[in-house]
């Protein structure tokens, strides 16, 4: 018997085993079968050209640019769009099936494969965002250790590092363990200082060479973090469909709920990427004064919203605001052009 023709295989990843079912051009399941990922490889490679559907989770876009090579159209899902066609019971096999039927649906929201160079720099964000994370629950440890002691230090990092250095040169009245403990904790924080210091350096060097992220950075709010996170998320311009809403991607709408005919706004759906969102508000926070005090249509506006809501929601709308700027940036292949002074 001829192998049947397969137009659409839906692969359920697993870590080292998949889940493979095949569609035929009516949507009938021709094939299941559980491979590895590389006879997965081996096996696509001898198939024909069809659409190749997997979630958007580790490993996927790697996957993705092989079956690109061998010529097959991939097609990358968030799992939450595939979970309402898993029928009856949840199972490897079924969840491969509704992987090939939602990729077959011609209004499903894709997810844009990442080339490696995207990976890399994500990748050096994450290691960055730990290193961070990392120092912060450092500089809290040291804080209650001495507070327990009656000295207290401040709680941003610049006047944080002068006070602790000067107690350390003082010869405070703690134990001679304490004191020995605090060096060791004053290294590690400077450790910590210098690797995010060099991944810091290695993004400044990559937004030089990179051109989109050279135009965002002109965006008053979108640093260098926020460049180049936004580079390695979206990739460029063509990875969004005309009038795809940049800050509705990143969760930085709110939410509406409708009661009698009234609509009333909730808070915001923070779904999307979170790393990018949380370094969209940093942004936004840092350039809020600046943007407040300009006599623009932008500096009124937020004046405006200043005098009614409290600032972490203003800020909130200004990072939705910027994230609409730098994907308009993005679009246009522009750099920004910051409005003329009004009266």
């Amino acid at each position: 018997m001829a192998n049947p023709k397969i137009d659409v295989l839906g692969v359920d990843l697993g870590k080292n085993s998949c889940s493979v079912a095949g569609l035929d051009d009516s949507g009938a399941v021709v094939l299941r079968r559980r491979m590895t990922r590389q006879g997965l490889i081996k096996f696509a490679s001898k198939l024909p050209g069809c659409v190749v559907a997997m979630e958007a989770c580790c490993g996927a876009h790697f996957l993705a640019r092989i079956f690109q090579s061998h010529g097959h159209l991939v097609r990358l899902m968030s799992p939450e769009y595939v979970q309402p066609y898993v029928k009856a019971q949840k199972t490897d096999d079924r969840d491969a099936e509704a992987i090939a039927e939602a990729a077959t649906r011609p209004t499903m929201r894709l997810v844009t494969p990442k080339s490696e160079a995207q990976l890399d720099l994500q990748i050096l964000h994450r290691a960055r965002a730990r290193l961070v994370a990392e120092r912060t629950r450092l500089t809290n440890q040291l804080r209650a250790m001495l507070l327990e002691r009656g000295i207290i230090l401040p709680k941003r990092r610049g006047p944080l590092i002068k006070r602790l250095d000067k107690i350390m040169a003082d010869n405070p009245p703690i134990s001679a363990r304490m004191l020995c403990l605090l060096h060791d904790l004053r290294e590690e924080w400077a450790e910590l200082d210098r690797r995010i210091g060099a991944y810091d350096d290695e993004l400044v060097t990559m937004t030089r060479e990179d051109d989109l992220a050279r135009r965002l950075v002109t965006v008053p709010g979108i640093g260098v973090v926020n460049a180049t996170a936004l580079v390695a998320a979206v990739g460029d311009a063509s990875a969004f469909a005309k009038g795809r809403d940049l800050a509705a991607w990143l969760g930085l709408t709110p939410r509406q709920h409708s009661t009698g005919g009234k609509t009333k706004m909730l808070g915001i759906s923070k779904r999307g990427n979170r790393y990018l969102r949380t370094q969209l508000i940093h942004g936004a926070r840092a350039a809020m004064r600046h943007f407040a005090e300009q006599r623009t249509a932008m500096g009124k506006w937020l004046r405006n919203l200043l005098a009614r809501a409290h600032p972490n929601v203003v800020v909130v709308a200004l990072a939705a605001k910027l994230a609409r700027i730098a994907w308009a940036v993005l679009r246009r292949g522009d750099v920004y052009q910051s409005q003329e002074a009004t009266i």
